[in-house]
């Protein structure tokens, strides 16, 4: 007999389909049968050695989070219930172009000094991995929800040339080629970039060209952070567009917003553009969190000369008056090229996370809140968070717009992703509230999508990007990571003043058919896995 049937469910299958009501047996890790309800009709009905009762509730696929920053709190935190609670059951980790794989001994200790702010500093995990094949090895030891992997191409260059602001030789860019191809082989899924965060930002188009050239030959995706959020925003979507028409590659715009001032109103703009290249043949997608303040760390602000030669580098000329200088007139005067060419507005910067606890009551405030608290000049104040928390200081920044934020999520290449930093005392509750918010708020409270057009951007959708021939929809045969939610009542208990709240009405999560959610509760399974690149 089958393990679990679950019974009287309204079937949202992730096709964008019409819902439908049916009997759900799930065996082994995978759905083997669904009998809808006018089938079931005078015919005894399935049975299992455990039945769900799912009246009143929505059974869908689980959910991608398209964007995660979840790398080392899937090996620190068994519980992950930030994401297992919103109905999560697999994340893509390496974003923004900043993970640790690959690495060597030299690279690891820099990536883990540039990533404190989204990762914690790693002291309380074994690294005990450098190759790609490695990490996912080490995942597959056993983690809350599944995980695909991204290449992190700043990584990957900061191990074939450094940290340094200039072309990669020719002997440097056939290293890299050859640690994207062969963290390809051994199971990621793309290539991620961050093109304002540093080492990454470095590398011109033409280089990035031919790393893309390498991961479309393996049926991979490219995933940028692009150059620009704010001013010349527009432009560099298309930079990447075209970038990835001459490589052949499928492109994935990573947290696809249009932020600041400088571009309210003007999401259907980017629409259209990606529109006329869709329309031409391209395979694009994009993901977006449905909130409107963003969250990185404070040292990404700073313009990109200033994080030549790593973080040491960094904290060595914030420490010389001279030098400190230059950077808070690019930040305040010119716009860096960290803060997306838009001159820093202090007051809407929040900052949400220290890693030092004497730092601690800054936490909440704005710079600029915390400056005059202290009588001082924002930047006097953001100069000493960043050298006494060692770069390590994370913020939101409220610069989005709620009319952007609504139009492209309705676009028909649309997907979630959280971009979730869970460190912090205050995070963006975005790491806890993506998914409930997506369909409480946005579904069921401004109707902004219908249901069942939103299951599907969060679920087939995302496995059709990551080329995953059994995940994302409710059919016979695919694998049983399923979430069951009431749709009168989900709802995203996260907020900004309260941040770490888990969600309501999410009753049950399955992981390879075994419940990680019970009843709203946690429970010790651990059924998640490396999901490894499908080979072409």
């Amino acid at each position: 007999m089958e393990e679990l049937v679950i019974r009287d469910a309204d079937v949202v299958d992730g096709s964008g389909a019409d819902s439908y009501r049916a009997d759900v047996v799930v065996d082994g890790g995978r759905i083997v049968s669904i009998v809808k309800e006018a089938a079931a009709a005078g015919c005894q009905r399935p049975g299992a050695r455990r039945e769900l009762d799912a009246e009143g509730l929505v059974l869908s696929p689980g959910f991608i989070d398209m964007h995660a920053h979840s790398d080392l709190a899937l090996l620190r935190d068994p519980d992950h219930s930030a994401k297992l609670a919103q109905g999560v059951t697999l994340e893509v980790v390496g974003q923004d172009g900043l993970s640790y794989a690959p690495v060597d001994d030299r690279t690891l200790e820099e990536v883990r000094r540039a990533i404190t702010g989204w990762n914690g500093y790693g002291d309380d995990v074994d690294l005990d991995w450098r190759t790609v094949g490695e990490y996912l090895d080490r995942l597959d030891r056993g983690i809350a929800v599944n995980a695909a992997y991204l290449i992190p191409q700043g990584t990957v260059r900061a191990m074939a040339v450094g940290w340094e602001d200039r072309p990669a030789t020719d002997q440097e860019l056939h290293r890299m080629r050859q640690l994207v191809a062969e963290g390809l082989e051994q199971g990621a899924v793309g290539l991620s970039s961050g093109l304002t965060y540093t080492p990454g930002m470095y590398a011109k188009d033409a280089e990035l060209t031919e790393l893309c050239r390498v991961v479309a030959a393996y049926g991979g995706y490219y995933c940028p952070h692009h150059r620009s959020y704010g001013a010349g925003a527009l432009e560099a979507y298309a930079e990447m567009v075209e970038l990835t028409r001459k490589a052949g590659c499928p492109l994935h715009l990573a947290h696809a917003t249009m932020n600041f001032g400088v571009n309210e109103g003007r999401a259907p703009e980017l629409l259209a553009l990606l529109d006329r290249a869709l329309d031409s043949g391209a395979d694009i997608t994009l993901d977006s969190y449905p909130y409107t303040p963003g969250c990185t760390t404070l040292a990404a602000l700073l313009p990109s000369w200033a994080g030549e030669g790593g973080p040491e580098e960094i904290l060595a000329r914030l420490a010389d008056p001279g030098t400190a200088e230059r950077i808070r007139y690019d930040l305040e005067a010119t716009g860096s090229d960290g803060c997306h060419g838009v001159p820093v507005e202090w007051d809407t910067i929040e900052i949400s996370g220290v890693t030092v606890p004497a730092l601690a009551d800054h936490v909440g405030r704005t710079v600029r809140e915390s400056a005059d608290a202290r009588g001082e000049a924002p930047w006097t104040t953001a100069r000493r968070l960043l050298l006494e928390d060692r770069l390590g200081t994370t913020i939101l920044q409220h610069v989005g717009h709620e009319e952007n934020v609504r139009t492209i999520m309705r676009h028909r290449a649309h997907t979630g992703g959280s971009d979730g930093i869970l460190r912090g005392a205050k995070p963006h509750p975005r790491a806890y509230g993506t998914f409930p918010r997506y369909l409480g708020h946005y579904v069921r409270e401004a109707g902004v999508l219908t249901l069942e057009e939103c299951v599907a951007h969060l679920t087939a959708r995302p496995a059709a990007r990551l080329r995953l021939p059994d995940r994302g929809l409710v059919r016979e045969g695919y694998r049983a990571d399923l979430v069951l939610f009431d749709p009168d009542t989900v709802a995203s208990g996260a907020t900004f003043a309260e941040p770490r709240v888990l969600p309501a009405g999410i009753p049950y999560v399955l992981v390879d058919g075994r419940p990680a959610i019970e009843d709203g509760r946690r429970t010790d399974v651990l059924a998640g896995r490396a999901v490894r690149r499908t080979p072409v």
